[in-house]
């Protein structure tokens, strides 16, 4: 049964409070010398912790250190979440930016209630359906689409992120900046993350804005250590805390975006109005249960209803009774996953500008019949099934390749932030201003509006339209309807199953925070199953051979990056993905 299924409905629920847990670009400079905010001993630099009353898990240290100085100054999650994606702004910005867009669950300790915030980036007013092809009436290379100006939609995540503050805050929005302000004004430690992505051979990472941002006075590319400073980004904080998302949407910055985006070839159409026009959401989350358990996630366009929808199946099978170390748990993961994708890239898209058949999608009955086609051998890339209240869609994909990033978030009176944020791929579309790379969310959007036959794709482009996503914050209840658990994950259309897996393994298989999120990783989507092979238990990927499921190393998108935080007899058990620079922490 669906709890709740769009904006528009009122959540019904009853839940009871956490409280008993409370009892510009401006040149770097290059000196290896640590930032004076920032020291942390070996034994905080591991992945995971626990904590008695508050709990930050995050991409990078001193993101976490950012949520964690708001929180001890007595700050709520909310108020953490601001500082948090900031910093992961100036630290990881090829993941995420004040440039960029993001999705939000949040659980409110004092009103019971779980509340989805959308920040998604939309697309101008002067979009077309066609945005994306070429004079030759094909669509443009890939490439050349993610470094156009035609790329990037209007950015939504500091917009999203005041607009819960004000709903969730405690302290003044602008107290919380300092410390990202001051890590960009004085320098911070190059990340091995960011060292890496600069030098790749990423479109964005050789535009002339990225190269001559992460360039020494010496031409040569930073290595990680290299002491970085960006004087435009502290002086953005500085305007944003002050004047709120009116600083990036309104104004001189806004003027500059613009400008930025109507350089060069295919240039696009976003104007000043579109900036101002940017609205975020907020409503109820899109809920349903899983075995005694509640899983909350933002609706479409974001991936929650696929995520529900691939645990939905699962739940009709006895994937519980298979452990990781069992080649059948696996089996039924990867038949579960090909069936929601199936489903996935025909229906989902902005429910605002298409109908989206949420509730049918997640029907018991549909969910029961679907989990019946899997059989005891993988055979074809199975068809979209035909749930309630489905228009005719093409099934068309679109390419969703990884710039993002996760984190999630409980203080001392129980509320909770789980939070996905992106600039969509390695630094957005390499178009910097003020400080900040912009994004190139609208390449999410598919390249061909329609097939052959003029059925639509339900996530063709359209004016002030959002493109679907994967991202899918999740947060879960207990049997008694208490918070349990919140994990969220980057990694483009592969973040669906980097979630099933560790919401699996959490509640199917009993396992810590962090042995769930470093669990191998799975993507199984029409004929290819990617995967981490030489990270399962032995036999098991011999065994799925032997029922047609042919694991391949490697991936679509970006690898995982899953944080997460539980609750546990003992108070909050937090982990951090070890392919990636996080932590979780707490006190």
């Amino acid at each position: 049964m669906i709890l709740v299924s769009s904006f528009r409905r009122a959540l019904p629920f009853a839940l009871v409070s956490l409280l008993a847990l409370s009892a510009a670009s401006a040149q770097p400079a290059h000196k290896p010398v640590a930032p004076p905010a920032v020291s942390m001993s070996d034994d905080q630099l591991g992945k995971a912790s626990t904590a008695a009353h508050a709990m930050v898990a995050a991409a990078n240290p001193m993101a976490v250190e950012a949520g964690l100085r708001v929180l001890k100054a007595g700050g709520s999650a909310m108020d953490a979440a601001v500082a948090v994606q900031a910093t992961l702004g100036l630290v990881e910005p090829q993941s995420s930016g004040l440039g960029g867009g993001a999705f939000m669950t949040y659980y409110d300790a004092k009103t019971h209630k779980v509340t989805a915030y959308n920040g998604r980036e939309t697309a101008p007013a002067g979009a077309t359906p066609d945005m994306f092809f070429g004079p030759d009436g094909k669509p443009l290379d890939r490439g050349t689409a993610m470094i156009s100006g035609r790329s990037a939609g209007v950015p939504g995540a500091i917009a999203m992120l005041y607009l819960a503050h004000g709903q969730h805050g405690k302290l003044p929005w602008s107290q919380l900046f300092a410390y990202p302000e001051h890590l960009a004004a004085d320098g911070f430690p190059t990340p091995h993350r960011m060292a890496e992505a600069a030098a790749s051979r990423a479109p964005q990472a050789r535009q002339p804005d990225a190269v001559a941002y992460f360039s020494k006075p010496d031409g040569t590319k930073l290595q990680p250590g290299d002491t970085f400073r960006n004087a435009a980004y502290a002086e953005t904080l500085r305007k944003i805390a002050a004047e709120g998302p009116k600083a990036l949407l309104e104004g001189p910055i806004a003027e500059d975006i613009v400008k930025r985006l109507h350089e060069g070839p295919n240039p696009g159409t976003m104007t000043l109005a579109d900036l101002k026009a940017y609205k975020p959401q907020a409503g109820p989350a899109v809920c349903a249960p899983y075995r005694a358990y509640t899983i909350c996630t933002p609706p479409a366009p974001s991936g929650g209803p696929s995520l529900l929808e691939a645990l939905g199946i699962l739940a009709n099978t006895d994937i519980a009774a298979h452990g990781p170390a069992d080649p059948q748990g696996w089996y039924l993961f990867s038949q579960a996953s090909r069936l929601m994708y199936a489903d996935r890239d025909r229906y989902m898209g902005d429910p605002d500008k298409v109908k989206v058949p949420t509730d049918g999608l997640l029907d018991p009955g549909y969910l029961a019949e679907r989990a019946k086609l899997i059989g005891p051998v993988a055979g074809p890339p199975p068809a979209p099934g035909k749930p309630r209240g489905a228009p005719a869609y093409a099934s068309l994909k679109s390419m969703e390749p990884g710039g993002t990033t996760d984190f999630a978030i409980v203080d001392a009176q129980g509320n909770v932030v789980s939070m996905t944020t992106t600039v969509e791929s390695i630094f957005g579309d390499g178009r910097m201003v003020h400080g900040f790379f912009l994004n190139n969310q609208l390449t999410d959007f598919s390249f061909q509006p329609k097939q052959s036959d003029g059925t639509p794709a339900a996530n063709a482009v359209g004016p002030g339209k959002r493109p679907r996503s994967a991202m899918a914050p999740a947060i879960i209840l207990d049997r008694n309807g208490r918070f349990l658990a919140a994990v969220g994950s980057p990694g483009g259309p592969a973040i669906i199953e980097y979630n099933l897996k560790t919401i699996v393994a959490l509640l199917d298989w009993k396992l810590p925070m962090q042995d769930a999120i470093a669990l191998p990783n799975l993507i199984a989507s029409g004929n290819y199953y990617d995967a981490e092979v030489g990270k399962f238990a032995p036999g098991v990927v011999e065994a799925l051979a032997a029922k047609n499921v042919k694991l391949t190393q490697g991936f679509g998108a970006e690898g995982s990056g899953v944080h997460g935080i539980e609750v546990t007899p003992n108070g909050l058990r937090g982990g951090a993905d070890p392919r990636r620079e996080g932590v979780a922490r707490g006190f």
